[in-house]
């Protein structure tokens, strides 16, 4: 099948890369030609794990093309709509991407075209693009809701493995394509969900909500067994065994980030405050997760009393493993506030560097204060302490008497509760975790 692709960024280039691999002929579209030339030299802009081979791959195969130019549309049976819908200031999402987009295919379209919108929109989008598209052209067409779930780090595996697909639609001639284009990735017997458009939008944003509210959920319950001395991992372990409970998205750390779950909680409650409501536990979600940015810097308080004039040590930065995106990353908040309070911050991320020394460089707080290393051993000298920010493999077992060596003051801040809490106290640390009892 011809696939078109509107976008460029996480989703669409993993959608469009993975659509490729399974044997679609895919063109993905993006007004960056500066991007667009990257890709068309095999290299992708964002580090996701296995996607660089892939579209080596399938642009060798000359599955998946780039271009800034919407040709292709007038030949694809299906256009997807993957472009970015950021948070404005009061937390509605923009669509000005989205709708932009919508007019430039209603001027490309053909007759019994399958127009998808892949990104993630509030309820009731389908029914404003409907309309813009109406307005433009007399073509037949049918319009498509398929949300994304994939997770940063592990992108690739969850497009192609899919623990479910959701469609939602208005004809069953669009339910039939559009079951045809996922076929090869549920034949493991995952499956697809047909549903309204409204239904398919409230989908995505009720998924993520409740993910987010989960982790909001635990962290507030390790900050209880700081106080209490309940051990949080002793706690995990007694609630997620209940299989209505699971194991998922229960490990205490420095709050959610990333690209979807802060703007897509902020999107949902701007929604209900359309329509004269509160998403109370929702609210409740956003607020904990705010505070638990920062959690860490109550404990630092406690123990050294005055920061100023410190050196602390970042290991990570990227809002989680296996990803080099910062964006509402913890670590971004936690610099801002130790700067203010007079320190200065060494750090090493395996990807995230770039793109967390930007934001450093660039904020009025940080600028100047804080520095990257490309070892994680290199960056703990002259540190007062090391802080675990990010969940990065290579951080779980790493060499304690060389830490020992390097650090100034032999103290660990474990954001990421990755440490044996007996093992690394026998061994002569001040150890500090989240809701760990120590």
């Amino acid at each position: 099948m011809k696939v078109s692709v509107i976008g460029t960024g996480y989703v669409g280039l993993v959608g469009g890369t993975c659509f490729a691999e399974i044997g679609h002929e895919v063109t993905c579209i993006d007004i960056d030609q500066n991007k667009v030339d990257i890709l068309k030299n095999g290299e992708s802009p964002i580090y996701e794990p296995g996607l660089n081979e892939l579209l080596k791959r399938n642009i060798k195969a000359e599955r998946i093309h780039f271009s800034t130019k919407y040709d292709s549309l007038k030949e694809a049976k299906a256009i997807f709509l993957a472009v970015g819908t950021p948070s404005k200031d009061n937390g509605q999402a923009d669509l000005t991407y989205l709708f932009n987009a919508a007019e430039v295919i209603a001027e490309n379209l053909e007759d019994n075209t399958i127009v998808v919108i892949k990104s993630t929109v509030p309820v009731g989008t389908s029914v404003k693009v409907r309309a813009i598209i109406q307005s433009k052209t007399k073509k037949k067409f049918h319009l498509v809701n398929n949300p994304e779930f994939l997770k940063e780090g592990s992108a690739v595996e969850d497009f192609m493995r899919p623990d479910r697909v959701i469609i939602g639609h208005q004809s069953d001639e669009a339910a039939e394509v559009m079951s045809d284009l996922y076929a090869p990735l549920v034949r493991q017997g995952n499956p697809i969900y047909m549903m309204s458009n409204i239904s398919a939008e409230m989908s995505k944003y009720a998924a993520n909500c409740f993910l987010a509210t989960k982790i909001s959920f635990i962290n507030e319950i390790a900050r209880l067994c700081d106080k209490t001395g309940a051990d949080i991992n002793e706690v995990r372990q007694g609630i997620s065994s209940d299989r209505r409970i699971g194991k998922h998205f229960l490990y205490p750390g420095p709050g959610y980030g990333g690209s979807c779950f802060p703007k897509d909680v902020k999107a949902l409650m701007y929604t209900a405050s359309e329509h004269d409501m509160r998403l109370r536990i929702i609210e409740a979600c956003e607020e904990v997760n705010d505070e638990q940015k920062t959690y860490i810097l109550k404990k630092m308080k406690a123990h050294y009393g005055e920061l100023s004039g410190k050196v602390f040590t970042f290991w990570g930065t990227a809002f989680k493993a296996n990803t080099d995106d910062v964006r509402e990353s913890a670590s971004i908040y936690m610099a801002r506030a130790l700067c203010r309070e007079g320190a200065k911050i060494h750090y090493f991320d395996p990807v995230a560097s770039e793109n967390f020394q930007s934001i450093m460089d660039t904020d009025i707080d940080t600028k100047g204060n804080v520095i990257a290393f490309n070892n994680k051993y290199d960056c703990l000298n002259e540190s007062a302490g090391l802080i675990t920010m990010t969940e990065w493999r290579e951080f779980s077992f790493p060499d304690f008497d060389e830490i020992k060596q390097r650090l100034k003051l032999h103290v660990i801040f474990d954001g990421r509760n990755l440490y044996d809490t007996k093992k690394v106290q026998d061994l002569g640390f001040t150890y500090f975790a989240i809701g760990k009892r120590t």
